[in-house]
């Protein structure tokens, strides 16, 4: 097993990996920038390296610099989080060349060729097909012009989805819900695309009105080992940011449930991948729909947690190194149910963001509570990063209990000098439409725009 690992993250992802590593005697190796020299993870980690200034692009995406920082301190793997460089191909090849006292650094993640391949949405989408997933119809690559955007249009009717291929977070995204209004989203996503990722390939797909999100979270190691763990239902978003997750999905039956996650135990098997990955999908009308493959450590990854009793970090640094992960599909039990809100320094109800310093922290506590989250009283919130400051987690013996403790534990949290989403899960959490699971991918927004009943 690793003696050393080093944690090329920031927030609650890396006091999260720190704390899987220490259970497993794992020494940690924090690496920080300048903004975060008092960090939680910094303060708990055996030892720390500062990377760089405040940016993000001369820290924690410095290559060079997280390198550099598991040579000099002898660690023999990295473990990348989520988000930053966790699905960057160019890292994880990187990292495999790296030779650390004489053996091969280890990438704690997938193969870099599966990074790359499902970095690609267009590749991505064609892979499921081909082993065996369901895919949205759509174009069957990129489109470039108006011509082709009408034809690809047509075939599969209005209205449609205008895609970037190298998209995420929502960006490079437009509907068109007619021919009237397609050349307009088409040119507008290829400009957005182009500018947020550096490639303007977009692609088409049939536009669902009213599917719900669901990912299937996989686990596949080195032995031929492929289990699924039930899906999260993430429908629950804003501006295609997830906000709230639960899993299991109220929306989904058992037999829906084991359908779907047999055929993607068996794709993910198909592709050898390694590893633990998630597939999303859009469910409505009984059916499935392929959307994207996020090949690292979901941010919502302790609701499955929570129902499986399965540590996913612990499961990942056996995989990376070369050990088969500790169960089986048949150990594979999922218990109770599990709601996670993601608390964001931000705005309730304009979004803006709140950095500053908490003054006042009391936790929420008792059975079936979690708080994923690396800030304390005290600790300044740094402009320079994402909002997300916390993750709270709740398990009750089923749905009803679940929202019941979620409410409660709303309101004993406590954080004071910044501004925090907790007002909107303390609104969301009485909702009806919510309480009865009966909400949508489009949902939020049309809550927050007054359109959608308030309890």
């Amino acid at each position: 097993m690793f003696e050393k690992i080093l944690i090329a993250n920031r927030g609650e992802i890396a006091l999260r990996i720190h704390r899987a590593c220490k259970e497993m005697g794992i020494a940690t190796v924090a690496v920080h920038s300048t903004a975060d020299a008092t960090a939680m993870h910094v303060r708990l980690a055996d030892e720390s390296v500062c990377i760089g200034p405040p940016s993000a692009a001369k820290s924690y995406l410095h290559i060079p610099s997280i390198i550099t920082a598991a040579e000099i301190t002898g660690a023999q793997a990295i473990h990348p989080g989520y988000g930053f460089l966790s699905e960057n191909a160019k890292f994880a090849e990187f990292v495999g060349k790296t030779k650390v006292d004489g053996k091969p650094l280890v990438f704690i993640g997938p193969k870099p060729e599966h990074i790359r391949l499902m970095g690609d949405k267009i590749a991505a989408k064609k892979a499921a097909a081909d082993a065996g997933i369901p895919v949205v119809p759509g174009s069957d690559g990129g489109v470039t012009s108006d011509t082709e955007a009408l034809k690809v249009a047509k075939r599969i009717g209005f209205p449609v989805l205008i895609k970037a291929a190298a998209g995420g977070g929502g960006r490079g995204m437009k509907v068109a819900k007619s021919a009237d209004q397609l050349s307009e989203a088409l040119s507008t996503a290829r400009a957005e695309a182009r500018a947020a990722f550096g490639d303007d390939a977009v692609y088409i797909e049939k536009y669902l009105e009213k599917p719900r999100h669901i990912e299937i979270q996989v686990v596949a190691d080195s032995h031929g080992n492929v289990v699924h763990l039930g899906e999260r239902d993430c429908s629950l978003q804003r501006r295609h940011q997830k906000v709230l997750e639960e899993a299991p999905s109220p929306a989904l039956n058992p037999e829906e449930r084991a359908r779907i996650g047999d055929i993607t135990a068996k794709a993910i098997k198909t592709l050898g991948y390694l590893g633990v990955g998630t597939v999303e999908y859009l469910y409505e009308g009984g059916e499935f729909y392929f959307i994207e493959m996020n090949t690292r450590l979901q941010v919502e990854h302790p609701v499955t947690e929570m129902i499986t009793g399965i540590d996913l970090v612990r499961e990942q640094i056996r995989i990376a190194d070369g050990l088969p992960m500790s169960f089986r599909q048949k150990d594979v039990v999922f218990e109770g149910h599990a709601i996670e809100c993601r608390v964001n320094a931000e705005n309730p109800q304009t979004f803006a963001p709140s950095p500053g310093k908490i003054i006042d922290y009391h936790a929420p506590g008792g059975l079936g509570v979690r708080l994923d989250s690396a800030i304390y009283a005290g600790y300044s919130i740094p402009p320079y990063y994402d909002s997300l400051i916390g993750k709270l987690i709740v398990h009750g013996r089923d749905r009803t209990e679940c929202l019941m403790r979620l409410r409660r534990a709303l309101d004993e949290m406590v954080i004071t000098g910044i501004q925090t989403t907790i007002p909107l899960f303390q609104r969301l959490a009485v909702q009806p439409d919510v309480a009865n699971g009966d909400y949508h991918i489009h949902w939020l927004e049309q809550f927050l725009m007054g359109n959608a009943p308030e309890g």
